[in-house]
């Protein structure tokens, strides 16, 4: 496959992808045939994802080859190969999310149909640390190992090999059949955001996780916050004649392990799939010599949090309003806010899910989902494979599980043929 060309072209073997105001679109949908070595089933597709590397670049990668390009432009050939017309949307330079969008026949009533969306995520997280070539692909005691097996280019690989077996029946089904990859999942989340922004809503989407094919309809949301003390820096021979803001923060820092955490309870209550809103206390930085009163201090916290305490006012305003009871001169400075996920279980599309085969459950994780959902589209997560699996450094999806994912979403999209 040959990949970003100096003038911004793509080729899927004869057909040309051209730039139109900063988006590249498809113009005439490739075929299998035409791909390099193309994969003949979807063992043999995760295998190709896996070995494209593409680390998120935020933090430390562990390698010099970062960013989503190379596994969008892949993936993009492969949906379009199936039929779709392709478009990369990039939200940061050489950074583009994957969209394919499977043609679709007029419904019989002449009223626009439903549109639902597979939505996987392309990046990965570091390979630092692993044990095992992180980008071999190997099919091994029944297995695919390397980055992004699991999390989340396993249950990719099935969705895509699932729309690629259903490509025929597609536009005949009643609703409009979407693909999107999104970039930056493991990091701020900028690609459902910005397709969530210029794209949705949609009426459903399914967003590709390791959730051994159950149905994510709530999950915890992600609050990072930097509380501040101060104080007033003198010498160390005379700690009293100042105001040492380290020890200002160890009062708040019992407070918040042991009133805060009760208060999560009463206040946000405790859901029935994700339990309580949670806090931890993980980094803590203060003055700047050992024989000067530290004049500041801060302590990041990571607070995660139920639909119930997001209802309540949200995490960002409970922290607050209790830092500044304990201390009124200490302060909240929020960071970018996951919001948590809650999708109606009796969804239709949901009860869909359910009818296939799948169960709704909960997870303290989060993902894209949530950026759809804030963006107005019902969004669940759902894929083959483990979260147990996800980061590790041996990381692997059973082969099974890889055949297993794409009879299920075949099934899901069969469920809609009269």
């Amino acid at each position: 496959m040959r990949e970003w060309a100096a003038k911004g072209l793509i080729f899927f073997g004869d057909d040309v992808l051209c730039t139109e105001g900063g988006l590249i679109v498809a113009k005439v949908c490739g075929l299998m045939s035409r791909m390099k070595n193309p994969p003949v089933n979807v063992i043999e597709l995760c295998q190709a994802l896996v070995r494209i590397p593409s680390v998120n670049p935020d933090g430390d990668p562990g390698c010099d080859q970062t960013g989503e390009a190379a596994c969008a432009a892949y993936v993009g050939e492969f949906l379009a190969a199936s039929g779709a017309a392709v478009e990369l949307d990039e939200v940061e330079p050489n950074r583009p999310n994957v969209i394919g969008r499977f043609p679709t026949d007029p419904s019989a009533d002449g009223k626009p149909k439903p549109r639902i969306v597979f939505a996987p995520h392309t990046d990965t997280v570091s390979v630092g640390g692993m044990t095992i070539d992180p980008f071999s692909g190997e099919l091994r005691e029944g297995r695919v190992w390397g980055r992004g097996a699991s999390d989340t280019k396993g249950p990719m690989a099935s969705m895509l090999w699932a729309l690629h077996e259903m490509r025929a029946d597609i536009p005949a089904l009643p609703v409009e059949v979407h693909f999107a990859g999104f970039m930056s999942e493991e990091s701020a989340q900028l690609g459902s955001q910005h397709f969530a922004r210029t794209h949705g809503p949609y009426d459903f989407a399914i967003i590709g996780e390791p959730t051994d094919l159950k149905t994510v309809h709530k999950h915890k949301g992600c609050l990072w916050a930097d509380v501040h003390t101060t104080g007033v820096a003198v010498h160390g021979s005379i700690p009293e004649k100042g105001v040492n803001a380290i020890v200002k923060m160890s009062v708040l820092i019992q407070a918040l392990d042991t009133e805060f955490r009760q208060i999560l309870k009463d206040v946000g209550g405790e859901d029935e799939w994700l339990g309580c809103s949670s806090i931890n206390l993980g980094m803590i930085r203060g003055g700047t010599r050992s024989n000067i009163v530290a004049d500041q201090c801060v302590l990041r916290v990571d607070m995660r949090t139920t639909p119930g305490l997001n209802h309540a006012g949200g995490a960002v305003q409970v922290l607050t309003d209790f830092v500044r009871r304990i201390d009124p001169s200490a302060s909240v400075e929020p960071l970018p806010e996951t919001f948590p996920l809650d999708t109606d279980a009796q969804n239709p599309f949901v009860q869909r899910l359910i009818e296939c085969g799948s169960e709704v459950t909960g997870a303290p994780w989060f993902c894209d989902a949530a950026f759809l959902a804030a963006g107005g589209t019902p969004a669940v997560a759902i894929g083959p494979g483990s979260i147990a699996q996800a980061h590790t450094k041996d990381e692997y999806i059973a082969a099974d599980d890889l055949e297993s994912g794409v009879d299920f979403f075949v099934k899901f999209l069969k469920s809609w043929k009269a």
